[in-house]
């Protein structure tokens, strides 16, 4: 079995231009995920709820809820199977893409492209969200009320694992 190490990085689109923030600021996320594996049994009641749970956060904080966007959603799932095919948890696809990039392919619109968050090894959408909002720089993507749309994809690897990623857009 491949021993995984998990790195908690945020790629953010700040005026259309990506940032890559390193994991020493994500320290909270960086704890070993639950070692059960559990394949992702229903993925868009998953994803659904994982909107849900980032929604109630967000209008908690005073921001509006975001609407789901099948264009992030397409690109957010594609992201996560990559990194599911690979093995691997990074914001940098297998080809070489960044998340402006994926959401572009998608057919959203650059200039609205605004973060990305990604995970690893979390069994349910509750703990996914939770490290995410005890993750500074995971939460900042949640809470930023300049986002108006999400899309989330959810894909399980071959030896169960789940891959989970959150785009979020301007528009």
């Amino acid at each position: 079995m491949k021993r995984f190490v998990r790195r908690a990085v945020v790629t953010a689109a700040l005026i259309a231009v990506p940032t890559l923030i390193g994991a020493p600021a994500y320290a909270a996320a960086t704890a070993e995920a639950p070692r059960k594996k559990v394949a992702v049994v229903d993925q868009a009641a998953y994803e659904t709820e994982v909107v849900k749970l980032t929604n109630a956060e967000r209008v908690a904080q005073g921001c509006k809820a975001l609407r789901v966007d099948d264009r992030l959603t397409a690109s957010a799932r594609a992201h996560s199977a990559d990194m599911a095919r690979t093995g691997t948890m990074s914001h940098t696809g297998s080809d070489g893409s960044n998340f402006v990039t994926r959401e572009v392919r998608a057919g959203y619109p650059r200039k609205d492209a605004a973060a990305e968050n990604i995970a690893y090894g979390y069994r349910t959408p509750q703990q996914v969200v939770t490290a995410w909002m005890n993750s500074s720089g995971h939460r900042k993507n949640i809470l930023n009320c300049a986002s108006k749309a999400i899309g989330v994809g959810v894909v399980s690897a071959s030896d169960g694992t789940a891959y989970w990623t959150q785009n979020f857009g301007r528009a």
